[in-house]
């Protein structure tokens, strides 16, 4: 499905999807459907290289779902749409990050890997994707040493509520596109 060779690396993985994502991402002309299909081929990758290999269940078949129009932020699981451009909302997703946990590593503006804390105590990485004046977020959790594996559902709307409290107004201008004076 992603084009790549079975034991590709993390990098490999997640440059396929974007690569994928690119055109088949419904606000590209593609579909709910292939995004899935696309997004649970490197879960499954992801997981083969971390010997944790997701099974695929409701998440990965799930219809999209989206929230209130005047939100920001909307769901896609397991991803969500921020309308604003892959710079903002990766600055969004630093300022969401420091209210939640510690950043562990960025490569601004495609990724981001924070420690969550509260409420929510997991390991979490969030891929940006440029999606025509907007970015698509693929959310990656996985679970610190005696906890419990948290719910990718869970983790995805604690972030899509926290973006939806910013004031983007602030971050970025006035809205999608414009950073401030």
């Amino acid at each position: 499905m992603l084009g790549i060779q079975r034991g590709a690396s993390e990098a490999t993985i997640n440059e396929a999807k974007r690569r994928l994502a690119k055109r088949a991402h419904p606000d590209v002309g593609g579909s709910d459907a292939a995004m899935q299909r696309i997004n649970q081929a490197a879960e499954l990758a992801l997981g083969s290289i971390s010997g944790s290999c997701p099974e695929p269940g409701p998440g990965f078949s799930a219809g999209a779902t989206r929230d209130d129009s005047s939100s920001r932020a909307r769901r896609d699981h397991p991803s969500f749409t921020v309308e604003a451009l892959p710079v903002e909302t990766f600055e969004g997703l630093l300022v969401v990050a420091s209210w939640f946990g510690d950043v562990i590593a960025d490569d601004p503006p495609y990724e981001l890997e924070i420690a969550l804390v509260d409420p929510i105590r997991c390991w979490c990485r969030l891929d940006l994707v440029p999606d025509a004046g907007a970015s698509t977020v693929s959310l990656t959790v996985a679970s610190e040493p005696g906890y419990p594996l948290p719910d990718v559902d869970q983790v995805r709307d604690l972030w899509v509520a926290a973006l939806n409290q910013l004031d983007w107004a602030g971050l970025v201008g006035e809205g999608p596109g414009q950073r401030p004076s």
